[in-house]
């Protein structure tokens, strides 16, 4: 069996401390926001009394996982890695293929202009 993530367990316990008073505060009938600032408070006190151990359970978790020392990889993260450098591929074949186009633009038309410019001309007659 699969054990529960610190992380969910801790955010459940703070939602019960802050349900639990709210409708006991409720049901004793406070008005609502009087009721939902008194369970916020109470809440607050609560957890940081009671919780100490599945907040430091989170904290060290979150510790880990920033500092490893080498970044977990999925297959995902493969998958992505192999799109991005696919479409850098294409791109560098599609800049390749332009410049070719453009070098092969300016060859004909540098033979255009020599092909109707004849060298004996001299220019117009005066």
């Amino acid at each position: 069996m699969k054990r529960i993530p610190s992380w969910i367990t801790y955010t459940v316990l703070r939602l019960l401390v802050f349900a639990v008073p709210l409708a006991i505060l409720l049901l004793v009938g406070l008005v609502w926001w009087l009721a939902v600032i008194a369970a916020a408070l109470i809440g607050l006190c609560l957890s940081y009394i009671f919780l100490s151990r599945p907040r430091n359970a989170v904290s060290s978790e979150l510790y880990a996982a920033r500092h490893r020392d080498k970044p977990l990889r999925s297959e995902d993260d493969d998958v992505e890695d192999a799109a991005v450098e696919d479409a850098a591929a294409d791109k560098d074949a599609a800049v390749e293929d332009a410049a070719a186009d453009k070098d092969a633009a300016v060859e004909d038309a540098a033979a255009d202009s020599t092909a109707g410019h004849r060298p004996d001309h001299a220019g117009p007659a005066a």
